[in-house]
């Protein structure tokens, strides 16, 4: 291209960094380019809240306006900012690869507490300007008290420093780019498969004028068509429920082993608990309406639900299905008995490693108040045994999200083999994680509870059973049959696999935790 490029932008430090990553990109296929600065109506009122200013695109509406004048050639966006349609004789050429769309929770490390979900301190003062995050910080801390913020991000930071706030919810894309320092606060960091982004968040977009075609076609060697494809199902569902930035709507889409998994989540104004809702399928056609249309207001739910666990009056899953009217049966039937009373100390010596594969062993070990190496690191299987290990003020180092045992053996390895691992656990307990380290890893089993079966566990009449462990299984199904048209929920591969044994088909959530079993409570065809 003979001629050198405008690049127009906003001038917070962010924006700068996109637009001269993209100038940095251009130059290396030896396209010249200059920035222009352009303010624009979300930089210039900061005392109004996003979802107050009126329309759409008020980060975007001013260089738009300026490409289509001609006065620019190209426009750098965070595409999570932009409109779900392009102004006519616009189109987006290009997209970038995508930074990690996890959320970052920034607090003062007074206000840290490891006992909380997210260690933020009971009833803590958050700061974000987005509805998403607020609904879906809510629906798990309901004790927080969430307050706007506006700015830049290093304008949002030195708030958070000067004490405005306990905390702070700001996306790691932005923080990770701009290279900041974040040593001065505790800084937890949620996946996005926890805590749903905005759609496209992560990406930038590079829009030109459609007329442009040899600009546009010397672009694509800037294009990520991966991230274009899963980005173009998370814009539809965006542009298909009608929403702009303000709209309470996360949506993550990720091709995962060969599947397109889409991660969604979204509430109504005032309400506690966002709807969220998973699938996954081998093509992009038709995904964005599959979604749109779980959340119509018309649709069915099972009138009941068995789940084979106690649930607290505040449980996130009762509260998430409670809410579409969905009456819950909540009864263990197996119950736990500690196999010890006292723990020998010289087992706790030279630990490298301790790891949980249950709640129950959490619990069970900490109630015999070992003494611990200073230096001990702590594994878990699942949110759950992540949640209960934070109860008694500890924080893990490795948490295994998969729901296959095998699965989180193998990535555990990879920090943990060549050392000395303690297992507190059932006096059976599962060996696959066991199974995936090396022959020079130390492997200490300690036996902390022993499961015994409910006899003559009573059936249930329920639309819907949710089984929570292999144990709950067979103590079920021991007595018990399927009634006609029941739906069964599996928590966990090995929840799964006993049904597979008895030989009953079921569903299988993404995360073997409550918000999994909500998701897949939502997901179920009526």
């Amino acid at each position: 291209m003979n001629r050198k490029i405008t690049i127009g932008t906003r001038g917070s430090d962010l924006a700068l960094w996109q637009a001269n990553f993209v100038k940095d990109r251009l130059a290396e296929i030896n396209v010249l380019a200059e920035l222009k600065i352009i303010k624009t109506q979300g930089d210039r009122i900061l005392n109004l809240s996003f979802d107050k200013l009126e329309g759409k695109g008020f980060f975007t509406k001013e260089l738009e306006e300026e490409l289509l004048a001609g006065t620019i050639d190209l426009a750098v966006h965070s595409h999570k900012d932009l409109p779900t349609e392009n102004p006519p004789g616009l189109i987006i050429a290009a997209v970038s690869e995508r930074e990690d769309p996890s959320e970052y929770l920034l607090m003062l490390k007074d206000c840290v507490d490891f006992k909380q979900k997210y260690a933020v301190k009971y009833g803590a003062l958050v700061g974000t300007s987005s509805n998403r995050r607020k609904a879906q910080l809510l629906a798990v801390r309901p004790d927080l008290e969430i307050a706007e913020l506006r700015g830049n991000v290093p304008t949002r930071i030195n708030k958070l420093r000067h004490e405005e706030y306990d905390a702070i919810m700001l996306a790691k894309a932005g923080i990770v780019r701009l290279g900041l320092d974040m040593s001065e606060f505790y800084v937890e960091e949620i996946g996005p498969t926890e805590f749903i982004p905005a759609p496209a968040q992560g990406v930038l977009a590079i829009q030109i004028r459609e007329n442009d075609r040899e600009f546009y076609d010397l672009l694509q060697n800037l294009n990520h068509s991966g991230v274009a494809e899963a980005l173009a199902v998370e814009r539809k569902v965006l542009r298909l429920f009608g929403g702009g930035c303000h709209l309470p709507l996360g949506c993550y889409c990720r091709k995962e082993d060969g599947l397109f998994q889409v991660f969604t989540s979204k509430s109504k104004e005032d309400e506690k608990v966002p709807d969220r809702y998973f699938t996954e399928a081998t093509t992009t056609a038709d995904l964005a309406e599959q979604v749109v249309s779980k959340f119509t207001d018309d649709r069915k739910f099972p009138a009941n639900v068995f789940i084979s666990r106690d649930l607290s009056a505040q449980s996130y899953f009762r509260k998430a299905v409670e809410k579409h009217g969905i009456a819950i049966e909540a009864r263990s039937l197996i119950r736990t008995v500690p196999i010890i009373t006292k723990l020998d100390p010289y087992i706790l010596r030279n630990l490298d490693w301790i790891f949980f594969t249950s709640k129950n062993g959490v619990e069970y070990f900490f109630n015999l108040q070992p003494q611990l190496p200073k230096k001990v690191k702590f594994g878990v299987m699942g949110g759950g045994s992540e949640h209960a290990l934070r109860s008694f003020g500890f924080r893990a180092d490795y948490t295994g999200e998969s729901g296959d045992s095998a699965d989180v053996g193998t990535e555990f390895a990879k920090l943990a083999n060549g050392t000395t691992i303690l297992f507190p656990a059932a006096e059976d307990p599962m060996r696959s994680i066991h199974q995936a380290l090396s022959a020079d890893t130390k492997i200490i089993d300690l036996p902390v509870y022993e499961t015994v079966l409910e006899e003559n566990a009573e059936a249930s009449a329920a639309e819907v059973l949710i089984f929570t462990s292999p144990s709950n299984v067979e103590a079920y199904f021991t007595d018990n049959l399927l009634d006609v048209g029941q739906q069964i929920i599996a928590i966990g591969k090995s929840t799964g696999k006993k049904l597979d044994e008895i030989g009953v088909k079921y569903h299988l959530p993404f995360s073997p935790d409550e918000v999994g079993l909500a998701e897949a409570v939502f997901g179920l065809s009526y």
